[in-house]
């Protein structure tokens, strides 16, 4: 099909959807006139506040949000063009041809028995010395030697960490890091996304103190390095979290913080709703776009679906992480902005160097049930419609 609307130099797909349902970019009240007009003979403006054919406007858009919405797809693997011999994608391939079955069963045996036991001594490598070497640099007195060895020993454990992954990352813009006293943000697809920035650069960790071995990083790093960790009741207090974030940035000696304002990991073709707490706080802000190839393994950690342990397995069964990472120009609050337009603005720029489809939804979607603000958006839409054109008749 696509060979031939080529061939005959026909659209095939229209250019503005990126779903199995082509939707045009029109309003409510257009496309119920254009139902309206379709369907009567009767002049339009004569026509009752109210007609029955309305009804198919809300049933066709129903229909077509159960079948292809904009936001459920965001949180399920992103579906490849062409099967890369791992079961990376939501279909579940049968038997396809001789060739190709004996091709993935050597895949297997070299992901499993290979790269597998190669990756894990690796990122055990990793992890214990980013323990070790932490703690160690954490007994010595604070000036430039603690902050030197730190920050060499925070770089060699991440990339030692990112090899364990076959992580093939390419920086573009580095003239644009981040600085210190600022705050980086990011958009967010995996827990690695950690990783992959901090190979490349010294940042301060943001996040919830953990127990197990999460707990036991988390307490040697903050002995050699100024991270800023709450506990779980602290999180839920904003405005402790803001002023805590605000103490920091405010030391220009202190390093740039880390933040993933998404709040939950997307699946690498959006980017959801930004929260404004990190863009409340009056610091300078550096955008980073960050976009994997799937082609090679999918980066996405799906937690309603995968826990830690067998994210990770599949993350180390891979071919390989492939990524591309752009460091944008720093960005300022304007004046006239309130920290919501801020972080739109940057989530804009995110989208656009990355190459993302820009969403207003929020991520906590994911686990939250729709707003009735939401569901009644388009009711409102509907009677404002119809109550302005009431208003209309009655001044002629």
């Amino acid at each position: 099909m696509e060979r031939g609307a080529k061939e005959k130099n026909h659209q095939l797909y229209k250019p503005y959807t990126n779903g199995i349902i082509a939707k045009d970019p029109t309003s409510l009240e257009e496309e119920i006139k254009e139902i309206r007009r379709s369907g009567s003979s009767k002049a339009l403006d004569n026509t009752p506040e109210f007609e029955l054919s309305d009804i198919f406007y809300f049933c066709r858009k129903g229909m077509e949000t159960i079948m292809d919405d904009e936001v459920t797809k965001r949180f399920s693997a992103e579906e490849l063009e062409s099967w890369n011999l791992l079961s990376r994608t939501n279909y579940n391939f049968q038997y396809i041809s001789l060739r190709l079955t004996v091709l993935w069963g050597l895949g297997v045996l070299i992901r499993y028995c290979l790269l597998l036991p190669l990756r894990i001594a690796l990122a055990f490598t990793g992890i214990s010395l980013l323990v070790v070497g932490t703690t160690m640099v954490g007994y010595l007195p604070n000036g430039r030697f603690k902050e030197f060895l730190s920050k060499h020993v925070h770089l060699m454990c991440y990339r030692i960490c990112v090899r364990a992954l076959t992580a093939i990352i390419t920086y573009h813009d580095r003239k644009n890091r981040p600085r210190n006293g600022g705050i980086c943000v990011a958009n967010h697809t995996s827990p690695i996304d950690v990783i992959i920035l901090a190979s490349d650069g010294y940042y301060a960790m943001v996040g919830q103190v953990h127990g197990g071995l999460m707990g036991v990083i988390q307490r040697a790093m903050v002995k050699a390095c100024p991270h800023v960790w709450f506990e779980r009741s602290e999180v839920k207090d904003r405005h402790l979290v803001a002023r805590r974030l605000t103490e920091h940035v405010q030391d220009k000696s202190k390093l740039p913080i880390l933040i993933f304002p998404e709040g939950t990991c997307i699946n690498n073709t959006s980017v959801m709703m930004f929260k404004k707490g990190s863009f409340e706080i009056g610091a300078t802000v550096y955008p980073v776009a960050i976009k994997y190839d799937p082609q090679f393994g999918d980066a996405f950690w799906n937690s309603s679906k995968y826990g830690m342990v067998t994210y990770l397995l599949r993350m180390m069964t891979s071919w390989a992480i492939v990524c591309s990472v752009w460091y944008l120009p720093p960005m300022t609050r304007q004046a006239e902005e309130d920290a919501v337009q801020f972080a739109n603005r940057v989530k804009s720029a995110i989208a656009r160097q990355g190459g993302l489809v820009d969403l207003l939804w929020d991520g906590g979607l994911k686990r939250e049930k729709v707003k009735d603000t939401f569901k009644e958006e388009q009711q409102k839409l509907y009677s404002k419609m119809i109550v302005g054109n009431h208003e209309d008749r009655s001044r002629s």
